[in-house]
């Protein structure tokens, strides 16, 4: 057990190691590699885009259709649209997205680089120059630091779209008078930290998949197990930094008294 904890510690620590050169690593890879993060972008948010919207929409409807029976038999179904979009906005908005992108960045990056590391690829770009993490790790965390946020955005705004749709299909309420009661409780200092912590999200997701796929060893069944082990550590990253993340935020909030 001893063993494996240190073992475990190890682990821990070269990751910690390859995500501070990875991070060094980005202002040259932004003036450097700007095709390649542009690339690499539109593959994380257009890639994406179908199932965050499909996602968004569900969340929506779904969220309306099981509260609005509740509200309702107290009368006070008219004030859902105060909850559910906060509710959607400040957590299951930002986490969805990033859990969603996790699930499918998790797994491609890992198996990409497990197979360049499977083909050799990396080895022979270093002999060339180009090493792996400013050519390869630096432009594909870049990448899913930046769409993220733009795909949470996407996310959230389906997902009040299937509320609004829903609640004009089977509620009294207009769309006016909904988004009016949407924009209630709402504040700029609780939506804005929401979404942009998801930069850290996809921050953590480009370096989890990358780092598995890097340390993947040379067979064609340890790429697929990467793939499978990329997921799961990006979704554990997930999970993780937005529990880090959220009473530092709050507490961030209090201090500067930032309230609108």
């Amino acid at each position: 057990m001893t063993g494996g904890i240190v073992e475990g510690l190890e682990h821990l620590g070269r990751f910690v190691d390859f995500a501070f050169r990875t991070v060094g690593a980005m202002p040259g890879a932004l003036v450097r590699r700007a095709g390649d993060i542009i690339r690499q972008f539109e593959r994380v948010a257009w890639g994406s885009l179908p199932i965050i919207v499909v996602a968004g929409i569900s969340v929506g409807l779904v969220t309306w259709l099981q509260t609005h029976r509740q509200l309702a038999t107290y009368g006070i179904e008219a004030t859902l649209p105060s909850f559910l979009t906060p509710a959607v906005l400040v957590e299951l908005g930002p986490m969805l997205a990033g859990l969603l992108v996790a699930g499918r960045m998790g797994a491609g990056l890992a198996a990409e680089l497990g197979s360049m590391m499977l083909t050799e690829e990396v080895e022979a770009r270093a002999v060339l120059g180009a090493l792996p993490i400013p050519t390869l790790v630096a432009p594909r965390a870049i990448a899913c630091a930046l769409a993220v946020p733009l795909l949470t955005v996407v996310l959230d705004a389906a997902a009040v779209l299937g509320g609004m749709g829903a609640e004009l299909m089977g509620g009294t309420l207009t769309a006016s008078v909904f988004w009016h009661k949407s924009l209630l409780y709402l504040r700029i200092s609780d939506v804005l930290p929401a979404t942009l912590k998801t930069s850290v999200f996809g921050l953590l997701i480009g370096l989890v998949g990358c780092w598995t796929g890097l340390n993947a060893d040379r067979s064609t069944e340890s790429v697929g197990r990467a793939a499978t082990t990329g997921v799961v550590r990006a979704m554990f990253a997930v999970f993780v930094a937005n529990v880090a993340l959220v009473p530092w935020i709050q507490a961030m909030t209090i201090l500067t008294e930032w309230t609108n």
